[in-house]
């Protein structure tokens, strides 16, 4: 089946730019993201926080339709190595809807998000994803992402 996929821009920083009229498509699967990962959909809370990034452009998020349909997104967040003095992109979530995956969506995201990396002269993308996620590791691997080995990464929860 040879289908017509769409990529865009919807949330962005400098050149990246969209406008609130963009928001309809994002927050459905920002919310099956989520709930992937065991919380509590709240489409609601999705819409509001998708709308404050844009507000405050403080991510990068690219889209893939099938037609009207959004299919896959990811969002990417500056920041900063001052080890390197370089800008470094952090990849926060990257999710393929059930129905559309294998089908190149997820390769598609992470190509973009390289571009943007590049365009911007970032150091690197890091990522993180949870241990059992098998299919995630080898779409990330399969694009040259290498797992660390070197540092342990440590989180202070506060809620």
């Amino acid at each position: 089946m040879n289908r017509i996929l769409t990529m865009e821009v919807i949330v962005g920083l400098g050149n990246y730019y969209s406008t609130m009229e963009d928001l309809d498509g994002v927050p459905n699967l920002f919310n099956l993201y989520r709930v992937f990962y065991e919380q509590t959909s709240d489409i609601e809370g999705a819409k509001a926080y998708i709308k404050q990034r844009l507000e405050h452009k403080g991510s990068v998020i690219f889209m893939v339709r099938d037609h009207q349909m959004y299919v896959g997104f990811t969002q990417l967040y500056p920041t900063f190595s001052s080890i390197s003095m370089k800008k470094a992109w952090i990849l926060n979530d990257l999710y393929v809807d059930a129905e559309a995956r294998n089908q190149g969506i997820g390769e598609k995201l992470l190509n973009k998000a390289k571009d943007l990396a590049m365009e911007t002269d970032a150091k690197s993308i890091v990522l993180e994803t949870v241990p059992d996620n098998t299919a995630s590791q080898g779409l990330h691997e399969k694009n040259g992402y290498i797992r660390d080995s070197q540092f342990y990464h440590y989180e202070l929860n506060l809620s």
